[in-house]
């Protein structure tokens, strides 16, 4: 499987798939309350975060899933969001998208990224698939200082944040 990276020019579709994608598990652990999973304002927020690269994921000339990734100059670089279009999973496609991600971006020391604690198949992937390791786990009582108080992710106020070293300073 050939996985190809492009920066995005189309990002109300990157907003649409990743909401779709993201809901199968929110439903399947809380149920369907009608509500936008990611919301859009969330999705954009992130589109305009300093050093953001919105990328779209690309099999065989069909865009199959999404990444964001936020590159600053300390190469302490963030995985934002990331996703695989549902009718794809458990093919292989996720890893193949991290490695290539890893590839684009040879210079990033340590990249990091956080995830909903409810989340397993995610939780399976960053640690078995990718190499990360749990380093820090949010709660009402540790909160993530970069959330406000205006962000709505499924899972509340409960993430954990991973860490993958790829290679000392």
């Amino acid at each position: 499987m050939t996985i190809e990276l492009k920066s995005t020019i189309d990002k109300e579709n990157f907003i649409v798939n990743i909401q779709a994608a993201f809901k199968k598990a929110v439903v399947e652990e809380y149920g369907d309350d009608g509500k936008e999973v990611i919301p859009r304002r969330d999705v954009e927020k992130t589109f305009a975060t300093k050093g953001a690269e919105v990328l779209d994921i690309i099999s065989d000339g069909k865009i199959i899933g999404g990444a964001v990734v936020i590159i600053n100059s300390t190469n302490r670089n963030e995985l934002a969001l990331l996703f695989i279009n549902v009718d794809c999973h458990s093919k292989g496609i996720g890893s193949a998208a991290w490695q290539a991600i890893e590839q684009r971006y040879p210079q990033t020391e340590i990249w990091e990224t956080v995830t909903p604690y409810f989340e397993k198949r995610n939780l399976h992937f960053y640690i078995n698939k990718c190499g990360f390791h749990a380093v820090e786990f949010f709660n009402p009582h540790h909160k993530d200082p970069k959330l406000d108080e205006t962000d709505d992710f499924p899972g509340g106020d409960y993430f954990f944040r991973f860490e993958k070293v790829m290679r000392q300073a």
